[in-house]
């Protein structure tokens, strides 16, 4: 995948509005797991900005975005992931699970996608 292709999906409007539903879904789900009972939740935009800016993602975005626009890339790269077959939802969960911190977390979700498609941030 080159960086035009990438850009073009960071922006899909509908990929990123999917995308926020998944990501609330495997967010909850995985802190259903640590808590042992049924939990659901809305990811902040806030964290989802914070990963894009971490992992490079924040770089391809048009200088204009903010913060819900960083957001909706994310979610946007996470649902293209998981529908081309690139991350599973069950290991997208472990993930979650396996640091308290959500920043970090989808944060490494996002390294993971990079390096599968063969992507340089």
């Amino acid at each position: 995948m080159n960086s035009s292709e990438l850009r073009r999906i960071i922006l899909d409007k509908g990929l990123a509005r999917l995308g926020d539903a998944y990501i609330n879904f495997i967010y909850s789900l995985a802190l259903s797991e640590v808590e042992g009972a049924p939990t659901g939740v809305k990811v902040s935009d806030r964290i989802l900005a914070e990963a894009a800016r971490s992992s490079g993602l924040r770089s391809l975005l048009p200088k204009r975005s903010g913060r819900n626009g960083a957001a909706n890339a994310v979610e946007a790269l996470l649902v293209y992931a998981w529908d081309r077959k690139l991350m599973r939802s069950e290991e997208a969960v472990e993930i979650l699970k396996s640091n308290p911190d959500p920043k970090e977390s989808f944060t490494h979700l996002i390294g993971l996608i990079f390096e599968r498609a063969q992507l340089q941030p």
